[in-house]
């Protein structure tokens, strides 16, 4: 079939194409430009009074901002709760705060003698902008009121406050790493020391380096330990119950032990 394509068409064409960087015509056969030797470098004409190329020097790097002892600081001057939100909200050390939809800070009665740590936020309670919100939090809240006790109950003996040792969800809901928790720890102590709740109730492996130093949540579940001044017990995480519905009865043993040590401590 022919082109229907006259002269002038063909003409107005290629001018287009050199107009657009087309200038180097295609042969009939194809070069394997692969197997064709390299060409040499053109040498460089140097004159003898020219002087010597510049050797370009180094710019030093901008200093990095020390955020751990930044947070430290942000976190020693918040005289309150509110103080300590508006804080942790205008933290911009902490990348994760980028991908995140809100800045999960904490929820129940701030008077509770029983204050539970979380690990971070995941996507329900990113989305919500509170903690334990999705399944495990429903759990969580099924557990606490067996022995009496919950996050709405206006009574400060029987309601318990939550938080978490990021405010912030991970991608994918990853572990948290060192660093992070380390810029966020600050936080979280000055959280506990105006909370000042009786004790404390670590669930999973994250609160418990945060608090404690040390992980091993499966080992240290159960045995009440010391930490930032209050009794601490390490408890598995609820998202870890409802994977294994055999531990529910360890955590309920946990549970058990929690309202005993209330009593000694009234």
């Amino acid at each position: 079939m022919e082109s229907a394509q006259d002269w002038h068409s063909a003409k107005a064409l290629l001018e287009w194409y050199i107009e657009l960087g087309a200038v180097d015509a295609i042969g009939d056969e194809p070069v394997d430009r692969y197997a064709l030797e390299p060409t040499p470098p053109k040498p460089v004409k140097v004159s003898p009074d020219s002087p010597a190329p510049a050797t370009p020097t180094k710019q030093p790097a901008a200093p990095q901002a020390d955020y751990v002892a930044l947070a430290k600081q942000a976190a020693a001057a918040a005289g309150d709760l509110e103080a300590l939100r508006n804080a942790i909200a205008a933290f911009e050390g902490c990348e994760l705060k980028r991908g995140a939809r809100n800045t999960v800070i904490a929820d129940g009665n701030p008077g509770a003698r029983v204050m539970i740590i979380g690990e971070a936020p995941g996507r329900d309670e990113d989305i919500a902008g509170k903690p334990f919100v999705g399944r495990a939090g429903q759990l969580l809240d099924k557990m606490f009121a067996a022995i009496g006790l919950g996050r709405d109950a206006p009574l400060s003996k029987d309601a318990i406050y939550i938080t978490n040792v990021m405010p912030w969800r991970p991608p994918n809901n990853r572990d948290p790493s060192a660093d992070e928790i380390a810029m966020m720890a600050p936080f979280l102590e000055r959280h506990v020391q105006l909370v000042a709740p009786d004790l404390l109730v670590l669930m999973g492996n994250t609160p418990c380096q945060t608090v404690l130093g040390r992980k091993g949540i499966l080992r240290m579940r159960g045995n009440w330990d010391q930490g930032w001044g209050k009794p601490v017990m390490p408890m598995t995480h609820p998202a870890y119950l409802l994977r294994n519905p055999v531990a529910k009865r360890e955590a309920w043993a946990d549970l058990l032990s929690i309202r005993a040590k209330l009593r000694d401590l009234e």
